[in-house]
């Protein structure tokens, strides 16, 4: 049975303590073949730097590899300036910028930066009206209109246009915002310690259903799975703690079993060496396995 190709992304740390690294470790994600890095998006962590502007930083120091935002903080970055953004990283780097969205969480920081706190039903509102607002900007339209509650623009003029088809990956656990995913969203971003795999069925189905009941296709929403854990040697310890054959039996279940697409690794230490070992030792088998699965369906 054919599925979409099997991709494969790289955490990178924005801290500006580690820049060296992440530099470094961004260039060789892309020498290595990898298809995304992604950056955790938390403004108001003062050991940051902004995430916006290291992944325009490692655009133009990479060759071919995408990036995202691993998932751009809405409450701090207004729709409209997240879309003309994301547009422009597109264009700089010829098409090579996606775009990981997120409702908001740790209100005390963004309180503290001088954003909104909302609840979550306020939070879901107001990023299905970003979601509008940024397909608008994106849509060719010469003006854009949208009053909405949370959100508004008028008689804007949007632009430039992105040179690809940008994707909206919004990253939800709650069961309303999973539903918003299924009906608007290009894909799915979820994170292992938030989302262990005994719930994710339950999940993707909410998901699916959504967007079957807004006539869209579940196939064409890309799920990525965040995961984290360490590649030893010897036997395995835990879930994704152990050998590279342990790596490659359950990223495989989670695509074969769990309807995964994309993951991204994420190491606890030795990030360098961990990078090398999970494109060279996992990559391949996972490709290699999920190939003969889906074959022999």
């Amino acid at each position: 049975m054919p599925g979409r190709p099997i991709s494969f992304a790289a955490n990178v740390d924005p801290s500006a303590a580690s820049l060296g690294d992440a530099r470094a470790i961004a260039r060789r994600t892309d020498e290595l073949g990898l298809d995304l890095i992604g950056i955790q998006d938390h403004p108001y962590q003062w050991r940051f730097l902004d995430t916006w502007m290291l992944l325009a930083t490692l655009l133009a120091e990479t060759e071919r590899i995408h990036v995202f935002p691993n998932v751009a903080n809405l409450p701090l970055r207004g729709p409209a300036v997240i879309a003309k953004q994301a547009a422009s990283l597109d264009v700089l780097s010829g098409g090579r910028f996606e775009l990981g969205l997120g409702a908001g969480a740790f209100w005390e920081g963004i309180e503290a930066m001088g954003g909104p706190v909302r609840s979550p039903r306020e939070a879901l509102e107001a990023l299905e009206e970003a979601v509008q607002i940024i397909r608008l900007f994106w849509s060719g339209e010469r003006t854009i209109t949208f009053e909405g509650r949370y959100y508004t623009v008028k008689g804007l003029h949007p632009g430039p246009q992105p040179v690809h088809a940008i994707g909206i990956w919004i990253g939800a656990y709650k069961p309303r915002m999973l539903s918003l995913t299924g009906r608007l969203a290009d894909g799915w971003i979820p994170s292992l310690p938030y989302a262990p795999p005994d719930q994710i069925p339950a999940m993707q189905k909410r998901i699916d259903d959504a967007a079957r009941e807004a006539g869209r296709d579940p196939d064409a929403i890309r799920r990525i799975y965040n995961v984290m854990g360490e590649i030893t040697d010897g036997p395995a310890r835990g879930l994704l703690e152990g050998p590279a054959e342990h790596w490659i039996e359950e990223l495989t279940r989670f695509v074969v079993e769990l309807g995964f697409d994309t993951f991204t690794f994420w190491a606890r230490e030795n990030y360098r060496e961990q990078l090398e070992r999970f494109a060279r030792e996992v990559v391949p088998g996972v490709v290699e396995a999920t190939g003969r699965s889906r074959a022999q369906k």
